[in-house]
């Protein structure tokens, strides 16, 4: 007759059989960690308690560590460690915890697959076009933390596809909103308090915002990149609110309060975003917020699209005659510096351009254009290797400028020189699949689901017109947008 077994009868056997001595190793190791406890310092037993809660918890729901990282995302440059030549903070540590996490929780469960949503093999695609330009790369030291990069953003959409539930999305959202909104008010604090660095001093009186990202451009662009999906779900919201206004009084919604705080909530938010774009004076971001705001109203609405369109082609027709009429005299001169671009961009001789105040940053984009462009001409097909636009650059920089960047300040010419013809196409191919599955996505039945899909279209806008003048891909930006990509996906599950 056979007799039931359960975890403590197996439990007593392994006792029995002479293997109890594990517990008291057990029982020695949680004595030793409550003598470590009592015995610290109040500051590191409560990192130890609370750190160790989170690393538990993220154990028991990868979900969680996820939502850590949307959240801490824009503000782990703060503290970093080099390692191998990569910069190395709390997003990676953390990343690196909730990817182990969720390959322990698939092993636990004996179902270890491998996903395969849209962007896979377009990801996969751009990642072997990175390895074959290190065939060619002059330092591979410089080229692993790059690809680096890819391998993580290609890591992370997978989780987040196969894993995350669509009662997750709202909450990742949430905390990616309320990340950039901390990030728009701290850039807010440095504008009108003038706190930072001597060269960022604006009109005599302010001081350009950075937040945390050392420099105004990567900053704008953090926050273009959210900007448009707070626009789109505050007009989402608005429209959910004025459909109940217009049932009338006696027939109005029981959510109605609800509806006003979704205003109120994603209405602020936009706005902050919008006022830190502004007060980080990076034109690119301008450019790329006039661009997602077009997307945006276009889908939701044909005459809001009109205005914007309108709105939009005015000021780049003043920006380029150099009239901005009743504008401020700063604004309209930043506005007016668009038309040097072209200016610069097509003059031969820009080796011997007299070099201004006024004219520095348009000229020196200008020169690692032209170098990036020479390192393809010499190149065509696998560039200079990924991530060595600084080591080849001395052999291509023009008079006066030989101190590289770190990139050519236009991503499609930074790829083109780093990993040539193969590489450009392989990265237009993976946003162009991108925007179609984010467009096929925007047909779900919830209005919800749209507005996000709709949010994450005009974010690829801003990507694309931004990345003309600089190279987003840094400082943890490439993580936000796998996160954003692979919230498509587990709301269209």
């Amino acid at each position: 007759m056979s007799t039931l077994t359960t975890p403590w009868s197996r439990f007593r056997r392994c006792s029995l059989v002479g293997q109890a001595r594990p517990n008291w190793v057990a029982a020695a190791g949680l004595l030793a960690l409550g003598l470590l406890l009592a015995l610290a310092p109040l500051e590191m037993t409560l990192a130890l308690l609370v750190g160790g809660g989170l690393v538990l918890l993220i154990l028991l729901r990868p979900v969680v560590g996820l939502g850590l990282l949307a959240l801490i995302l824009p503000f782990s440059q703060v503290q970093q460690v080099s390692l191998a030549g990569a910069q190395l903070g709390v997003a990676e540590v953390l990343l690196a915890l909730t990817l182990t996490a969720w390959l322990l929780r698939m092993a636990a469960r004996r179902e270890i697959r491998f996903p395969h949503p849209p962007l896979l093999l377009p990801f996969l695609a751009f990642i072997g076009a990175q390895l074959l330009s290190l065939l060619v790369s002059l330092s591979l030291r410089e080229s692993l933390p790059e690809l680096l990069k890819w391998v993580e953003m290609l890591v992370l959409y997978l989780f987040i596809a196969s894993e995350v539930e669509r009662r997750h999305v709202p909450w990742i959202i949430g905390a990616t909103l309320v990340a950039g909104s901390a990030q728009a008010l701290l850039g807010a604090y440095q504008f009108l308090r003038q706190a930072g660095p001597e060269a960022f001093v604006l009109l005599g009186r302010f001081m350009r915002a950075y937040g945390t990202f050392s420099q105004p451009n990567p900053y704008a662009g953090y926050l273009g990149l959210i900007a448009p999906l707070a626009l789109s779900l505050a007009l989402w919201a608005l429209g959910r609110t004025w459909e109940g206004v217009r049932r009338g009084p006696r027939k109005l919604p029981p959510d109605m309060t609800r509806r006003w705080l979704a205003v109120g909530f994603f209405s602020g938010i936009t706005a902050l975003l919008i006022a830190g774009i502004g007060m980080s004076w990076s034109r690119g971001a301008w450019l790329g917020l006039a661009a997602s705001a077009v997307v945006v109203s276009a889908l939701r609405s044909r005459k809001a699209a009109t205005v914007f369109a309108l709105l939009v082609v005015l000021v780049a027709a003043l920006a380029i005659l150099g009239s901005f009429g009743p504008l401020p005299t700063a604004l309209s001169s930043r506005l007016a510096d668009l038309g040097e671009y072209i200016q610069y961009t097509t003059d031969p001789r820009l080796a011997t351009v007299e070099i201004t105040d006024a004219n520095f940053a348009v000229v020196e984009r200008v020169a690692h254009w032209r170098a990036a462009w020479g390192m393809f001409s010499d190149h065509p097909w696998l560039g200079v290797g990924i991530g060595n636009f600084s080591a080849a650059y001395a052999a291509y920089a023009l008079p006066h400028w030989s101190n590289p960047l770190g990139h050519a300040h236009n991503i499609y010419l930074h790829f083109l020189g780093e990993t040539g013809l193969l590489g450009l196409a392989a990265y237009l191919l993976l946003w162009l699949v991108a925007v179609v599955r984010v467009w096929r996505a925007r047909t779900a039945t919830d209005d919800y689901t749209r507005a996000i899909t709709i949010g994450v279209l005009g974010v690829i806008a801003h990507l694309t017109i931004h990345n003309l003048v600089d190279n987003l891909y840094v400082q943890g930006i490439y993580l936000h947008l796998a996160i954003l990509l692979g919230m498509v996906e587990a709301r269209s599950r």
